[in-house]
């Protein structure tokens, strides 16, 4: 019987441990050693304060303290090896574990869609296939013959429109530009209402500075 079989209780004939148990026993294995670890740490801190306390005074007694911290020492060095290798044993029953359930599930998930394709045969398939390519091609079909526009059966070549259509912008682009640029769009100035100062005739000024020269002569003599 192994070690692991003894520590579980399994026999040599007998059905071994589920991994769920070895991992449950593991874990209380690790919890005992643990509290272990601790009451050894503790007996050594006693037996340090036992060392310090005799060192001067009673030095026979603080030499049998420190020997005895030796051992706790030791010990505790065991424990952690011990719990090293539980860990790890119980570590890789988890990973294991956990690899069986998800097999598992996965075995289960094909014989569910190996159950599912039982009643479908693959030539059946691809003939419903292409039964719904050929039907949604006719519905594209039906749908674009609805939605030509009809009048009243005529038919009217867009091109020409188009060309109809760039006549009739540059025309009244061209009435815009004449409308711009005609005398028209000048506004002319409004006609005063009232009548302009009149202005002597200019025969009449002559005469008044020939006279204002023939007094000014007559002055000078």
């Amino acid at each position: 019987m192994s070690v692991f079989g003894k520590l579980f209780g399994g026999g040599g004939k007998g059905k071994g441990p589920s991994p769920q148990e070895a991992i449950q026993k593991l874990r209380e294995t690790e919890e005992m050693l643990t509290k272990k670890q601790e009451f050894l740490e503790k007996k050594i801190e006693q037996e340090l304060q036992i060392a310090k306390k005799n060192g001067t005074k009673n030095k026979r007694a603080a030499l049998q303290a420190l020997k005895r911290k030796k051992r706790y020492e030791k010990q505790l060095d065991q424990i952690d090896g011990t719990l090293s290798t539980i860990e790890f044993q119980r570590e890789a029953l988890e990973n294991a574990n956990t690899n069986t359930e998800v097999l598992k599930n996965m075995g289960f998930a094909a014989k569910a869609i190996k159950s599912a394709h039982e009643n479908l045969d693959i030539d059946k398939v691809d003939d419903l296939m292409q039964d719904i390519t050929e039907q949604h091609e006719i519905a594209q079909e039906i749908s674009d013959i609805i939605s030509k526009p009809v009048g009243y059966g005529e038919e009217f070549d867009e091109d020409e429109l188009l060309a109809e259509l760039d006549e009739l912008e540059q025309e009244q682009l061209d009435k815009n530009l004449l409308d711009i640029g005609g005398p028209e769009t000048v506004p002319l100035p409004n006609v005063p209402s009232t009548s302009l100062p009149s202005r002597p005739a200019k025969k009449e000024e002559d005469k008044d500075d020939m006279e204002d020269l023939q007094r000014w002569a007559m002055e000078a003599l």
